[in-house]
């Protein structure tokens, strides 16, 4: 994988830290070190000194809350991955010591397959995929986070087929009454419920700069209005675009092909644009979106024909801009579980029958 930078930035460009911890610097220095801390050096329990006790934690994969829930399924990883690197390839951060900081931590880890877990018996096999961890930060405590994590590449990279993984874990029952299940449900709804184009959009254009707002009004134009081709407003003619569990996209006639892809699979989506950090650790100009994408899968796909199933995208995206022209984007989503949503409506479906 090429989408990674080198060498570690220095520290002390994230603002003030009331609040917080005399050894940290900044923002930046704190997500930095409880990282390597927790992760790289083994030291799991201190998620109770990082998490707070209430902390929510979003994926597609399943909602857990708390830093007890945090530091177990740090254990979890560990067992099935104990030699898994966290390395940071860029934070990108908005927010403030008094409302809490925003942090979009672009990550490519490495790892070994070494112990049992979710994906079955250590196959001893490498890995090496992108995630990115946002959350908000306050008093020295992680207070939410929301995860995105590229477990279809993961999976495929271990030797096992995603589509059977995903119909495998479909059969598990999901409780409706879960806090997963209503969670997943409202924000469906809140998605395809959002007013007209261009308001979400608006929004940031008036607060988060030029950048920001560019990138905003590019992604309601390309998802909400179906103006495909304005991809030619916001990408360079030559930009990448590194897409979870997909070969990089060279170029805006590829880049075009990723958005019809999805919007082919998923052709009533609505995107929603969560939030927006602009201030970056990488030198330039950078731009990190939490966005979540709601639709139906009655599109033929990747995905197999269509289910008709309510699909739920959490995702985050990287952005590198020169001269206003997105350059390179990080986009990650956990294709996954996006599979296992699909493959439970399947079997919903044929029971109904």
């Amino acid at each position: 994988m090429d989408a990674h930078f080198d060498n570690a930035p220095p520290a002390g460009r994230g603002g003030t830290l009331r609040g917080f911890d005399d050894e940290f610097t900044d923002i930046v220095d704190y997500i930095l070190r409880i990282t390597q801390r927790i992760w790289e050096g083994k030291q799991v329990g201190l998620c109770r000194d990082y998490y707070s006790d209430d902390c929510p934690v979003y994926t597609l994969a399943g909602y857990t809350q708390g830093a007890e829930a945090v530091t177990q399924n740090t254990l979890k990883t560990l067992c099935s991955f104990p030699d898994r690197t966290l390395r940071a390839d860029n934070i990108v951060w908005g927010g403030d010591d008094e409302q809490g900081f925003h942090t979009s931590h672009l990550i490519y880890s490495t790892m070994t397959h070494r112990g049992p877990g979710e994906f079955g018996a250590p196959s001893g096999r490498r890995a090496a995929i992108q995630v990115i961890a946002h959350c908000v930060v306050r008093d020295n405590k992680i207070v939410a986070e929301w995860l995105v994590r590229d477990n279809y590449a993961l999976c495929a990279q271990l030797g096992v087929d995603p589509g059977a993984w995903a119909r495998a874990r479909a059969q598990a029952p999901l409780d409706p009454e879960s806090r997963f299940a209503r969670w997943m449900h409202a924000e469906h709804a809140r998605v395809l419920g959002l007013p007209r184009e261009g308001a979400a959009a608006d929004t940031v254009a008036n607060t988060g700069g030029a950048c920001a707002a560019r990138i905003a009004r590019a992604l309601d134009a390309i998802w909400n209005a179906r103006l495909i081709g304005d991809c030619r407003l916001l990408y360079a003619e030559h930009a990448r675009l590194h897409a979870s569990a997909r070969p990089v996209h060279h170029g805006l006639e590829a880049i075009q092909g990723f958005y019809l892809e999805l919007l082919g699979a998923l052709p009533d989506a609505r995107i929603g644009i969560d939030y927006v950090c602009t201030q970056a650790m990488r030198p330039g100009d950078y731009v990190a979106v939490r966005w979540t994408l709601a639709g139906h899968h009655s599109g033929p796909s990747r995905w197999g024909e269509a289910s008709g199933a309510p699909v739920l995208i959490l995702g985050e995206s990287h952005y590198r801009l020169e001269q206003g022209r997105v350059v390179e984007e990080w986009l990650v989503f956990d294709e996954l579980a996006v599979l296992t949503q699909i493959e439970r409506a399947r079997l919903a479906a044929a029971g109904a029958e």
